[in-house]
């Protein structure tokens, strides 16, 4: 039988259920992207807060492009099922929050819209993964990106499209201001998104824009925990441990980490009871998991694929990539931080690389390295400033942003990345001899990120020479 809210029963006895009556709550969140990430991580806490006491957050997931997901979630009634693997005997729980996953594109201003106006939703949150914010390189919103639904009256499609229509209804009504709370890795993701937002309705409707910068808030939040994509023996081995086919099951790490700038324009669920930390401040904890985890993450991807590995604990126990990774994070991104007496560099380069070597919990490089054109300004490029301001040098940063490049050049593997076509081109155009300025000289792709003085070139080009030759 296949997992549903009428075959609960059916459960074996260690799986653990949801703690409230689920047919009793509304929904008080909207959640655009939701992937097994947010399955894995957001999803869980509020899960946590209803169980102990909160009501009415209930999840109405959006799905902006696909319908696989509302595919595997609709027959289980959104129910579904996350499994923790570590170094002891795995834990499963059934998550019971999200309510409805609405397909965008099949009816977005009936359902979607709808549901951004409903008076019970307070929060809007985001797993859309960076190139979901249409940004330039330089971090700017890409209108051309979005000319299709700028017309009056135009069905929405993006974030930005959806976010106005439901936020005019809202004003329209008198209903009060959302909470927009982007969980993606992007530096002060909230004021990024407060940013973007701002310029589409700038564009759109000025006096909506006026009334959001009165009546939302963005706050910045750090999100941490890994997940890798299950694959159809996870789902069997699910099935043996539960009793039922779960077709929206999770598999994760143990670790779990939330950290949440305290500003919201209205009421939120304790997402604290799950271990969530409210802070006034996240920057220092987003810039050390964004350089640090994800920084590394991202080098083992471009590295390990070039040496021929496919998971993540394959990669870090290469005993010519291990060296490099430690260096990156605790020498490099750990660095470029500076002093804060909260953050012990050792502590969490020696957590991380723990998790990274997790054999229960198989990694695919190949999902790791999708979409890095907008992952590698703020992991690698952010840093690379930093540290070279200050003099300091930074090899294996270089190395890994080598293997990148090489990567995109497209000739090893298909690339997974929405600048794919401009990269290829550009490799097309500039050559082995020219790419590194294409990319990186004061004229290049990414210079307004970071731009290689001469010493820094002639060090990336050699590892561009000797990787290719490799």
């Amino acid at each position: 039988m296949r997992l549903s809210q009428e075959t609960i029963a059916a459960l074996n006895a260690d799986v653990e259920r949801p703690g409230y009556d689920r047919a009793a709550q509304a929904c008080g969140i909207v959640h655009f992207g939701i992937g097994a990430f947010h399955r894995a991580h957001q999803a869980v806490y509020t899960d946590d807060a209803m169980a102990a006491g909160d009501r009415d957050w209930g999840i109405t997931g959006v799905s902006l492009r696909s319908g696989d997901v509302a595919e595997q979630m609709e027959p289980q009634d959104g129910l579904f099922t996350v499994s923790e693997r570590g170094s002891g005997s795995p834990h499963t729980r059934l998550i019971g929050t999200v309510q409805r996953v609405i397909v965008a594109p099949r009816d977005p201003a009936l359902h979607v819209v709808a549901a951004l106006a409903s008076s019970s939703t307070h929060i809007v949150s985001f797993t859309v993964t960076e190139k979901g914010y249409c940004r330039t390189p330089a971090g700017q919103l890409d209108l051309s990106l979005l000319e299709p639904e700028l017309v009056k009256g135009a069905t929405p499609s993006s974030i930005y499209g959806f976010l106005a229509a439901g936020l005019a209804r809202r004003r329209a009504a008198g209903i009060a201001g959302l909470t927009l709370v982007s969980c993606d890795n992007l530096a002060e993701n909230g004021t990024v998104l407060s940013g973007l937002l701002n310029a589409y309705l700038d564009r759109v409707d000025p006096g909506l824009a006026a009334w959001f910068r009165r009546e939302c808030a963005c706050p910045s939040t750090m999100v941490d925990r890994i997940v890798p994509a299950v694959t159809d023996a996870d789902r069997q081995q699910i099935a043996d441990t539960i009793g039922l086919e779960d077709a929206a099951a999770v598999i994760t790490e143990p670790f779990r980490q939330w950290v949440i700038e305290d500003r919201f324009a209205g009421p939120r669920p304790r997402w604290e009871v799950g271990g969530a930390q409210l802070v006034s401040d996240v920057r220092q904890h987003e810039a050390a998991k964004l350089r640090m985890l994800n920084g590394a993450h991202s080098a083992l991807a471009y590295l390990g694929l070039a040496q021929g590995h496919d998971f993540v604990h394959q990669a870090i126990a290469d005993p010519t990539l291990r060296p490099l990774i430690e260096r990156l994070m605790r020498d490099e991104a750990g660095v470029s931080l500076g002093s804060d007496p909260g953050l012990d560099i050792d502590a969490y380069s020696a957590q991380l690389l723990a998790r990274f070597a997790n054999p229960a919990l198989p990694h695919r490089l190949a999902q790791i390295a999708i979409d890095g054109s907008q992952k590698i300004p703020q992991r690698w490029l952010e840093p690379l400033a930093i540290n070279l301001a200050a003099g300091r040098a930074c090899p294996a940063t270089l190395k890994a942003l080598a293997a990148w490049m090489l990567h995109v050049r497209g000739d090893a593997r298909p690339v997974d990345d929405p600048m794919a076509a401009q990269l290829a081109a550009l490799w097309q155009s500039a050559g082995t001899d020219g790419i590194v300025t294409a990319l990186f000289g004061e004229q290049g792709l990414f210079a307004d990120r970071w731009t290689v003085n001469d010493q820094s070139r002639a060090l990336l080009q050699t590892e561009v020479d000797q990787i290719a030759s490799a």
